[in-house]
């Protein structure tokens, strides 16, 4: 797994993602996760600065994080209410904490930052080896939109804005995308690199874990998928027996 969140980019995280990561902003994936946590344990996988899984937190749900970068937990622990959040730094594809879960869940496209096909089997199994029986796993991730992909393009841009430019380079035949990131007034920019999965291979790999699918939405309100937004978030169920 890739560790691009240390240094420059784990300090000015918080600030590049500040649009999202408001309370206001949050609130439909918060009333969902809480709903799924049911009065019991979640655990976040790559609970980064802590964006999601402090607010949570805060809402009365017991949040444990697993994370690999040591510079992403520094900035969580500088947070109010960072006490009440314990994190385990390792890879979320094969770390394990102790005790069982009704929640495990894992946002923000961050399942393809793991970049082979056996890593994001292996978080599957990791996720629902901490779930209790009728638990869920909830991904937050989307297709890739390749109807955005002119042939002989060279990037498609996913945000063109005043202070932030972003754009996409694919690999379709490695299954892999680049995202690039400049901030021109500031002179700033970074490279991460992803594993592109479709919805069909994450089924597989939550049935290879013991998981159904219970839910897809185009967003956390509950949209219905359509061929204009295929989905974003998934809901997985663990067996019961």
């Amino acid at each position: 797994m890739q560790n691009v969140f240390t240094g420059e980019v784990a300090a000015n995280y918080d600030a590049d993602c500040a649009d999202i990561s408001t309370p206001e902003a949050l609130k439909p994936m918060l009333d969902v996760l809480e709903g799924l946590a049911a009065g019991g344990r979640a655990l976040e996988l790559a609970i980064g600065t802590g964006r999601v899984g402090l607010l949570l937190a805060a809402r009365g749900v017991p949040v444990t994080g697993i994370e690999l970068s040591e510079d992403m937990v520094a900035e969580l622990r500088a947070k109010p209410g960072a006490d009440a959040v314990p994190v385990v730094i390792g890879d979320m594809a094969t770390t394990r904490v102790p005790g069982t879960y009704n929640l495990v869940y894992l946002v923000f496209n961050t399942l393809s930052n793991l970049l082979e096909q056996a890593e994001q089997v292996s978080c599957f199994a990791n996720a629902a080896a901490h779930l209790v029986p009728g638990g869920t796993f909830v991904v937050e991730i989307g297709e890739p939109d390749l109807r955005r992909f002119p042939p002989g393009a060279a990037a498609v841009p996913f945000e063109v804005g005043g202070h932030h430019l972003g754009f996409d380079t694919y690999d379709l035949v490695a299954q892999r995308l680049t995202s690039h990131h400049y901030w021109p007034g500031e002179g700033r920019q970074t490279d991460s690199h992803h594993r592109m999965v479709w919805f069909g291979e994450m089924d597989l790999m939550a049935r290879m874990a013991g998981m159904r699918l219970r839910a897809r939405w185009a967003d956390w309100q509950g949209t219905p998928p359509s061929n204009d937004n295929t989905g974003l978030v998934s809901i997985y169920e663990k067996s019961s027996y």
